[in-house]
């Protein structure tokens, strides 16, 4: 009764129900459900989605100039393509996109590849001469003798071995039935040295009895035979001719049935050969070559409609060769022609494959007779590229720009987005009593609203002005939305005095060695964990890497404010297979900012002010009169009715 009490007892103190997943908390049984409100192992992922695309040729100018400017935190929607963008160069595989283009490895040759071997030797004289239109004329071979097909039976190393592949399938049975062959031959001759032994032993023995004996052995094997199966006329298995008087006798269905049933003892005395004799070898060497030919079955159906430009008469058409045509007929070296983007190509190329599910350069069928064979090749200063080599190492030496957009789409039609490379998720791990507030102020708020309501740029943008300016800020406090690229999200800056007054430094005496600390550092430990008290995740997490004083005071929160989780890491076994482990268990803060529960508009200027000093704002001022349209109509109306 007591155990059952234990176990149903609202007042019974019990871990939480993520002990498992690293809470260390203790509590009473009632309290369980509100505490995994706020429980630290009750970790939540922010899956949140959208769409960011390449920049196409016609907005080169504004993206040119925004990659000049360093001042990224700012520009909030340039610092978060910068974070997509740098995942999609991370993502994108070089292999997948150019394979001709990848660094070859080198084949693994032999020692003794410089020795000629029987079997080289017995390749090279078994080479077909030459093909005709109908056929392979005759070869000129040389007869190999039976070590040089013994040698090219066991070589690898022979060129075009994988033409032989089919016959070497086909007879795997056959040399199967060779080895049983010798096995049971082998066995024929150790019994009959051991009868051999036994018959010289036995021979200074009772010769009575080893007639005795042998009529006994005579009598067994009469007796064996069935009634009609005796002498030569028998149809024993170890009698001799019994297959040639079967097949005259029975019918054929009688004569499979025998082959099944006594087949092994028909091998065992002699009288069914197990496999091809060694005169009848087959030997690559006596193969012939056979004429290929193709035959057409397809018929063009009687609804096929041709295209228009097929239904011309070909002899009023003008007059067409068939030549290759590359970048030798320009007449200028390889080594002058210029040489491709790497990004720019790579991006076109991902694009393309992303959106229509092929490559640019692909082979399409217009119709059941025509196909369109596409050629595609690229010249780039980098290549070959590394076999796991992706877009983000290929330009690791290059400046960076900016080449997706500034704007990105939440909900798209254009591909499948399960599988996209074009997809990014927002991927940051928070507590669940976080998480709706991370949604609502990021992704609601910010995010959905960058592109002219949160954050308003110059009208002129799209010829090259890179003017932006916030609009709003959180109601009640001077503060700053930027973007943190250490952690790749938004954060909230409040605006605060860079330092404090010269005269903070006298209240606190020092403490011994604290001489150079700051006077942030110099105050007691416990007013320094009632401050950090009211600071949020993201401050925390930053303030813990200040020092190590300031990471034991951030410590003293962490069960409170933070968040566990498990490190991973990849094992590897020695048979190659390989396992997740759990290495330890990591306590940290998310990146989650001060909630932000009503927004305000700042103190900006309007947009007009910019303009009266933007570079790009050319006015065009018209002195000459032009005339309004249809003024001549007015006139004619005018004059006919004044008649």
């Amino acid at each position: 009764m007591e155990e059952e009490h234990q176990l149903l007892c609202p007042n019974e103190t019990v871990p939480c129900l993520n002990v498992v997943y690293g809470c260390p908390l203790t509590m009473l049984r009632h309290r369980l459900a509100k505490h995994l409100e706020v429980c630290p192992a009750s970790v939540v992922c922010c899956s949140q989605e959208w769409n960011r695309w390449p920049v196409s040729e016609t907005d080169l100018t504004f993206y040119k100039n925004v990659s000049a400017n360093t001042q990224t935190e700012v520009n909030l929607d340039v610092a978060m393509a910068l974070r997509d963008q740098e995942l999609l160069f991370q993502s994108i595989k070089m292999k997948s996109i150019f394979p001709e283009l990848m660094v070859q490895e080198p084949a693994i040759q032999d020692i003794s590849a410089g020795v000629n071997s029987p079997a080289e030797e017995t390749t090279s004289s078994l080479v077909c001469g030459e093909f005709t239109e109908n056929g392979c004329t005759k070869m000129e071979e040389k007869e190999p003798s039976q070590e040089e097909r013994d040698a090219l039976g066991k070589s690898r190393n022979v060129d075009g071995i994988q033409k032989y592949s089919s016959w070497e399938k086909i007879f795997r049975k056959e040399m199967d039935g060779c080895k049983q062959t010798v096995k049971n031959l082998n066995e024929k001759e150790v019994k009959g040295k051991e009868r051999g032994d036994q018959q010289s032993s036995n021979c200074q023995g009772d010769t009575r009895d080893s007639h005795l004996s042998q009529d006994n052995a005579v009598a067994a094997a009469a007796a064996a035979a069935a009634p009609g199966m005796e002498g030569p006329t028998g149809l024993a298995p170890w009698q001799d001719g019994v297959l040639e008087r079967l097949g005259k006798e029975v019918n054929i269905a009688e004569y499979n049935m025998y082959l099944v049933h006594n087949g092994a003892m028909l091998i065992n005395f002699g009288q069914l050969a197990a496999c091809t004799p060694r005169e009848k070898d087959f030997v690559y060497g006596n193969l012939e070559p056979i004429e290929v030919k193709t035959v057409r079955t397809f018929n063009v159906p009687t609804s096929y409609r041709a295209k228009r430009h097929h239904l011309k008469d070909p002899a009023q058409a003008a007059k067409k060769t068939h030549q290759s045509v590359d970048t030798a007929d320009l007449g200028v070296s390889v080594e002058d022609l210029p040489k491709c983007d790497e990004i720019s190509a790579t991006l076109l190329c991902s694009l393309e494959k992303e959106l229509r599910g092929h490559l640019i350069s692909e082979s399409v069928a217009i119709d059941g007779l025509y196909v369109d064979i596409g050629t595609q090749t690229y010249n780039f200063a980098s290549a070959p590229f590394e076999t796991d080599a992706s877009l983000a190492d290929v330009i690791a030496d290059k400046p960076r720009g900016l080449y997706v957009h500034i704007e990105a789409e939440s909900v798209t039609r254009r591909h499948n987005k399960t599988s996209s490379a074009f997809s990014y998720m927002c991927g940051h791990f928070f507590r669940r009593d976080e998480y709706c507030s991370h949604f609502r102020n990021v992704h609601s708020d910010i995010q959905a609203s960058l592109s002219g309501w949160f954050e308003q740029r110059c009208p002129l943008a799209y010829l090259g002005c890179t003017f932006t300016q916030t609009r709003f800020q959180p109601a009640g406090h001077q503060a700053t939305i930027k973007f943190c690229q250490d952690v790749s999200s938004f954060v909230l800056q409040p605006e605060v005095p860079s330092s404090l007054p010269e005269g903070g430094k006298t209240f606190y005496p020092q403490r011994d060695g604290a001489h150079n600390l700051d006077p942030l550092s110099r105050l007691p430990l416990e007013i320094l964990q009632h401050v950090a008290g009211y600071l949020d995740s993201f401050t925390l997490s930053q303030m813990s890497q200040v020092s190590h004083l300031m990471r034991e005071v951030c410590a003293t929160l962490v069960q409170e404010r933070g968040m566990v989780s498990f490190k991973w890491e990849k094992k590897t076994y020695s048979h190659g297979g390989s396992s997740w482990k759990c290495r330890k268990k990591v306590w940290e803060y998310s990146s989650l900012f001060s909630s932000v529960d009503r927004w305000s508009f700042s103190n900006t200027p309007p947009m007009s002010d910019h303009l009266k000093t933007c570079s790009f704002y050319q006015r065009e001022e018209r002195t000459e009169p032009v005339a309004l349209a249809c003024l001549e109509e007015v006139r004619e109306r005018y004059a006919e009715a004044k008649r």
